[in-house]
């Protein structure tokens, strides 16, 4: 009721329908990343546009600048470009070696282009390095790629990125979806409810980053 005031209120100022239904979605766009945050976001990928384009500049001036290719690497593959982030990562190899960023990274790339078994690998390489790299997300990856081939492979990477990083509604949110597709509905069902009550246990600053979860673990719980 309160959208079709609001769209008569901005039709009657602005005298067109279409124009009222635009900025209608416009509010509602922004009120939903701001409270919800579901949709994603018009502006970001721009931004990572010109910070490739940046850093591939950089490059350009000085090409063994190790710093910028794993800031241009990192970057593409919040593109989805996984070849070329790998491209970039073979090439420092033999300086971040010990880096434990770097194993997470290169592993993200082999798992999303289909190369489990060098993803695994070097994920494990970066948790042997550091055991709570970027927040235990080599534990999720790794449980992500292996859903479908090895579910209770799968299982365990969840549960012990749940140990690593006990914050994550994320982790509890696959975990359920996990048992579901194995057909284990009572213990799907818990992990959903517990997705619920960490969520509610959060810090407000945080909750604004898990809320995706929670929802999507209300919506699965509801079944």
């Amino acid at each position: 009721m309160s959208k079709v005031l609001l769209f008569g209120a901005l039709w009657w100022l602005l005298g067109n329908p279409f124009l009222a239904i635009l900025v209608l979605l416009a509010i509602l766009y922004v009120l939903e990343r701001r409270f919800i945050g579901l949709s994603p976001s018009i502006v970001r990928p721009f931004r990572r546009r010109s910070s490739i384009a940046k850093w591939r500049r950089q490059l350009h001036m000085s090409p063994y600048d190790v710093s910028a290719k794993s800031e241009l690497a990192r970057l593409l593959i919040e593109s989805r470009k996984y070849a070329q982030a790998r491209n970039v990562l073979i090439g420092i190899e033999s300086q971040m070696e010990h880096s434990a960023e770097y194993w997470s990274d290169l592993g993200t790339c082999d798992l999303a282009l289909g190369r489990l078994e060098d993803g695994e690998k070097e994920m494990l390489q970066a948790l042997e390095i550091s055991p709570r790299v970027k927040y235990g997300q080599p534990y999720l990856r790794l449980a992500e790629a292996f859903t479908a081939k090895d579910p209770h492979k799968a299982l365990s990477y969840l549960e012990a990125f749940k140990e690593v990083n006990s914050s994550s509604c994320e982790a509890y949110y696959r975990l359920g979806a996990l048992y579901a597709a194995l057909g284990k509905k009572e213990e799907a069902a818990s992990a959903f409810r517990e997705c619920r009550q960490l969520y509610a246990s959060l810090p407000r600053y945080m909750k604004r980053r898990e809320r995706k979860w929670v929802l999507k673990s209300l919506l699965r719980g509801s079944r």
